[in-house]
């Protein structure tokens, strides 16, 4: 190993870093403060549903693209050449759907907890426990992971301990979601996406001036093979083709986006069902910008030192691809402060998907598994529970990222194949309930459907995943630059050369002879194989053990499908895709096929005249009444059924507040 001076990360850059982690801490004291009379959960884990709509936007970004992207991507980049830039297109897709098909039906039945819903829909407690657990697993893992991921590069900037960089990670994270909750959390990922993005664009810049413009950029890295986008190889076990980056890619990030709780906490904290859509439709400009921008960080790299004629990881300059950004950021960004912006980015990164999986995962823990128990507390005991949450998961999250130093190869594939695993058959159980009326939950006295599906799906992946690192190993790179190498490079090589031959003969025999031939699956299409896994399984056991009537399920439960993806269809072709079953807008939602009007009275004197669509009613705001009385009848202040309704509402109007009593 050749040893760097660490000199070069002067105390500028210390200061740079010192303040952006200061400043994240004091976004969460200034909430606990301005926070401290709302005690309540729902403000603590929802930020009172009244989130502002570009913060949460962003928030939704940077809790899934954090350091992982912004090591890994390039790094792939590097080794692999630029067939990845194809992903971006399999994300982009994904945000459509999601926004599409998730948003409509998550969004108008009031969440905390994603899970919620599939223990409405299938009338099951055990279904939505299994998807809490599943998802607890995969946000634990991501959660270390990406904690794990800017500790190399810190090591190799600064010398500072790996185990004290993810220490610093997460006591910092946990701080601040343990004080403001929702608010902070997202706030600060606004504030932290700025920090990621001005780090990025330092890289992108300064390294295609040093190389002499993006077009010698451009021509190094076709001089070297490494454009290649179009590969349309059908077989699976390729690592990366067109179909699993585009297919494979939209299947595992509709999950993040849809269903993932940290997703849907946040476009469910919003006030409007069309600002939580937009919220995710503008993921499609960020993911965009942000994949884009560490692809293009990635082959600047290359080309920057192949004109120097020696790649890094051969002459041993650095131990693994994930350290190659932080040496390039050394050699290039020489100006005080830059070299400590990009360690900010990089913790930005690390600090807001450890904070967002910290807030979704006292989110799910406390709706789904506590409340039942400690429902009856009062709110201030409550919002202390999902705080102590937030610190046991923080700790968790430390813990996991020791785990994830022993894990070979880049921080991307690691994480993409092993939440990949987990992603798949979340997404797999709300499409089994969404999709499907006649899926059932019971299979016997003992057995549920939905969850049997489920466990399925989820070991297949995990399975296939867990033998792909401990059997196959990683595949070959592409060639690297090594001419002006100061290590006995041709040495290396032939020893790397003997040890890749014999390593791919002995995976070659072994692919050859039964199971080990499982584990050469692509890591794109782990979501892909539990999503299918779960759908099939569940439908196989719901019509063994007898189909549910789709008179029984509520449509609410269900994705019209064919009219949002094929609403260009006759409407008479689309009744028929969707069985019949009469599909309705969330703004037109009506508890009577009939109008029924009913007079608001207070003192004997009629107030206002309101029907049973509450949507109608709230049309008529500009006639300074505010709190209708329409919640009488079951409504809440969003228009929708409220399963205990009170006999009397307050009714403002002119400014006054009068109590009012409904009469038909």
């Amino acid at each position: 190993m050749v040893t760097r001076s660490k000199s070069e990360f002067d105390v500028w850059d210390w200061v740079v870093f010192a303040l952006m982690l200061l400043i994240s801490a004091s976004i969460g004291i200034y909430y606990a403060i301005v926070g401290r009379k709302s005690k309540t959960t729902g403000d603590f884990l929802m930020g009172g549903r009244n989130m502002a709509l570009i913060p949460v936007a962003l928030s939704i970004l940077v809790s899934f693209m954090s350091a992982i992207l912004i090591l890994g991507t390039p790094a792939e980049m590097y080794t692999k050449g630029t067939q990845y830039f194809m992903y971006i297109i399999g994300i982009m897709l994904a945000v459509v759907l999601a926004a599409q098909l998730f948003v409509p039906l998550l969004y108008p039945l009031k969440l905390t907890s994603s899970f919620e819903y599939l223990e409405r829909r299938f009338d099951s407690k055990l279904a939505k426990l299994t998807g809490t657990i599943m998802m607890i697993l995969q946000q634990v893992i991501y959660m270390g992971i990406a904690s794990y991921a800017p500790s190399t590069a810190l090591e190799a900037v600064t010398g500072f301990p790996t185990w004290a960089t993810i220490i610093t990670v997460g006591v910092v994270s946990t701080f601040y979601t343990f004080l403001g909750g929702m608010k902070a959390v997202v706030w600060t990922d606004a504030f932290q996406s700025m920090i990621m993005l001005a780090g990025l664009l330092a890289i992108v810049i300064q390294g295609a001036i040093a190389v002499g413009g993006i077009e010698n950029v451009w021509r190094i890295n076709d001089e070297w093979h490494r454009i290649e986008f179009f590969d349309f190889n059908v077989d699976p076990t390729q690592r990366h083709s067109f179909w699993s980056l585009i297919i494979g890619g939209m299947v595992g990030w509709t999950a993040t986006y849809g269903c993932n709780q940290a997703s849907v906490q946040r476009y469910c904290a919003l006030p409007t069902i069309q600002k939580a859509k937009t919220a995710v439709l503008l993921n499609i400009i960020g993911v965009f910008v942000l994949v884009l921008i560490t692809c293009l960080a990635g082959i600047v790299v290359f080309a920057f030192y192949a004109q120097k004629g020696c790649d890094p990881l051969t002459n041993n300059e650095v131990e693994n691809p994930n350290q190659i950004i932080p040496l390039f950021v050394l050699e290039t960004l020489g100006y005080p402060g830059l070299p400590g912006l990009f360690i900010s980015c990089l913790f930005s990164g690390a600090l807001s998907t450890m904070s967002s999986c910290l807030n979704a995962l006292s989110a799910v823990t406390w709706e789904d598994i506590l409340k039942p128990f400690w429902g009856d507390l009062s709110e201030s005991k409550k919002t202390w529970i999902t705080r102590l949450l937030v610190a046991l998961y923080g700790g968790a999250g430390i813990g996991m990222s020791f785990v994830a130093m022993n894990l070979g190869g880049t921080v991307l594939q690691a994480s993409l194949s092993f939440t990949g695993a987990a992603s798949g058959p979340l997404l797999g159980i709300f499409l089994l309930g969404a999709l499907f009326p006649w899926a059932n939950y019971i299979v016997s006295m003992f057995e549920y459907g939905a969850v049997v599906g489920s466990i399925c799906g989820l070991a297949l992946p995990f399975w296939i995943s867990i033998g792909a690192y401990s059997v196959v190993g990683q595949s070959d790179d592409l060639p690297y630059p090594t001419d002006n190498c100061t290590t006995d490079v041709n040495q290396t090589l032939n020893v790397m050369s003997t040890m890749s031959t014999t390593v791919t003969t002995t995976t070659t025999m072994a692919a050859i002879t039964g199971i080990d031939k499982l584990y050469t699956i692509s890591y794109l299409w782990y979501p892909s194989i539990g999503t299918a896994t779960v759908v099939v399984v569940g439908l196989i056991v719901s019509f063994m053990t007898g189909p549910t009537s789709m008179d029984d399920v509520d449509p609410k439960y269900l994705i019209p499908l064919f009219d949002r993806i094929f609403c260009c269809l006759p409407a008479s072709w689309r009744k028929k895709l969707r069985c019949n079953m009469e599909f309705q807008d969330p703004k037109d939602i009506r508890v009577e096929e009939k109008d029924v009007e009913m007079d608001v009275t207070a003192d004997g004197e009629t107030l206002h005249t309101i029907s049973n669509n509450p949507y109608q009613d709230l049309e008529n705001k500009d006639k300074n009444i505010g709190l209708l009385g329409y919640k009488s009848l079951g409504y809440t202040n969003d228009g929708f059924q409220d399963t205990n309704p009170p006999p009397y509402e307050q009714i403002v109007q002119n400014g006054e507040i009068s109590e009012a009593k409904t009469q038909l």
